[in-house]
């Protein structure tokens, strides 16, 4: 199995979890997926999710935070939560972790913990 694999599975193992993904920044493609729920089409969602990464940068640059780094974003829905995690550790903030969650079952604070440890153990 190789990191890619693990890290998505691992991230499905997170109490919540509805879908998984490794995308890439640049091209906001999906390089691994993982998914519980046959209606979530995580490929169309990491490549909104990438838009939202990319405007959050901007925002960054345009108000001075610079030097700031983003740990993770959270989207909040009526019936989930979407996560997303740059992985400034392990790709140099070209790739991102995007965790969908259902919001009735999760637990932010842990899923947030948990999605720090796999991208700690994660080898690409």
């Amino acid at each position: 199995m190789n990191g890619v694999d693990r890290a998505l599975m691992d991230a499905m193992a997170i109490d919540g979890a509805l879908g998984a993904a490794l995308v890439d920044l640049e091209s906001g493609m999906a390089l691994g997926i993982r998914s519980a729920v046959p209606d979530l089409d995580l490929p169309l969602a990491a490549a909104g999710h990438t838009d939202i990464i990319r405007a959050t940068h901007r925002t960054l640059a345009a108000t001075n935070l610079g030097t700031e780094t983003i740990e993770d974003i959270l989207t909040t829905l009526t019936a989930q939560y979407h996560l997303l995690r740059p992985l400034t550790r392990t790709s140099g903030d070209r790739l991102f972790l995007s965790l969908v969650l259902d919001r009735t079952r999760a637990n932010l604070a842990m899923a947030r913990h948990q999605l720090r440890r796999i991208e700690t153990e994660l080898d690409i």
